[in-house]
């Protein structure tokens, strides 16, 4: 049986396709989906995810320190290399242009310790009818012992409910953009 919060927005044949953090040699314990369809193109979609190197665009009173996550693109941002930080947390370990990006949790962070080790691939799917879907999956390696074992009970739903924020505020970012 699934954790509560093991997948939202997802169908059964998107959780088969291929992500980038699925070529990660190491093993983890546990995967996590989540999805939503966007009336916009690609490329505006992608152009929001990259900024994500400013902000994490979920509850900004949690994960940003209260500070608002930018509304409008920041110049620069679309200019990706791996290595450059996202959500604070994160590192950029591979990307394609309008195709997906994919971050890892930095080894040093302090949230380490917490959620242990965490890869997410946001992936984008065109759509034959137009717009796309904005999908993710999340592997995670839990930490040992009791923290792992809180982590493993708290971070299904938890993440859920704050990725579900990022989603809907990135979706409708990229449709206002496309029709601006």
């Amino acid at each position: 049986m699934s954790p509560l919060g093991a997948s939202w927005g997802v169908e059964p044949a998107e959780k088969g396709l291929d992500f980038a953090c699925d070529h990660l040699p190491e093993p983890f314990d546990a995967e996590y989906y989540r999805g939503v369809t966007v009336e916009a193109p690609p490329a505006a979609l992608f152009r929001w995810l990259c900024q994500l190197r400013a902000a994490p665009y979920s509850y900004d009173w949690i994960d940003n320190r209260g500070r608002r996550s930018p509304r409008r693109l920041i110049p620069g941002l679309e200019e990706l290399s791996v290595g450059q930080t996202a959500m604070t947390i994160f590192d950029l370990i591979a990307f394609e242009r309008d195709v997906h990006l994919t971050v890892r949790i930095k080894p040093a962070s302090p949230s380490t310790r917490v959620f242990g080790d965490v890869a997410v691939t946001y992936q984008i799917v065109p759509r034959r009818e137009g717009g796309c879907r904005l999908l993710a999956k999340l592997r995670v390696r839990y930490p040992r012992g009791c923290i792992g074992r809180l982590a493993r009970a708290v971070l299904p739903a938890g993440d859920l409910v704050m990725m579900r924020r990022q989603f809907l505020n990135l979706k409708r970012l990229a449709e206002t953009l496309t029709s601006a």
